[in-house]
């Protein structure tokens, strides 16, 4: 399936966010109120998702000033997530999409066989307005890369 690119409507779902109480995640219940960002990483607790979701933090206050959400999205389970947040540091939400409901949606799926890992999230990140557009879409060529921080924020200012 093709990935979800600037323009399209942003597929809407449901998923559970990373926390003790492993509440629900609907997409639509945030649109409307800021620019939310989206962003997929493959596996928490491996290097470049830390490094990606560390950065992102780093630059929270910058997201959060330009009125965006920052939502972390992956196949991990909540459990995995929750521990993940809680050594880094990490403030916003992570999402589990363990059925992959989300990364199907968004055509991001990707499998790293070495690592046995399939039909999990490649990193990419979506930036969606208001209307439920994505205003913006990035995706690795190698799930190592990291997304530019810069222009990330450039992108959720103007959305």
């Amino acid at each position: 399936m093709a990935m979800v690119s600037t323009g399209d409507a942003a597929p809407t779902f449901t998923a559970t966010v990373g926390t003790s109480d492993h509440e629900t995640f609907t997409l639509d219940d945030h649109l409307g109120d800021g620019p939310v960002v989206l962003a997929f990483f493959p596996g928490a607790f491996t290097p470049p998702c830390t490094n990606e979701m560390v950065a992102l933090q780093d630059h929270l206050d910058e997201f959060e000033d330009a009125g965006a959400t920052v939502f972390g999205v992956s196949a991990d389970s909540p459990f995995s997530q929750g521990a993940f947040r809680e050594e880094h540091g990490i403030e916003f939400d992570l999402v589990s999409d363990m059925g992959g409901t989300a990364i199907d949606a968004y055509g991001v799926a990707i499998d790293i066989a070495d690592l046995g890992l399939h039909g999990i999230a490649n990193r990419a990140v979506f930036v969606v307005d208001d209307d439920g557009q994505v205003a913006y879409s990035w995706a690795a060529d190698e799930p190592t890369t990291e997304p530019d921080y810069d222009e990330l924020l450039d992108a959720v200012r103007s959305a």
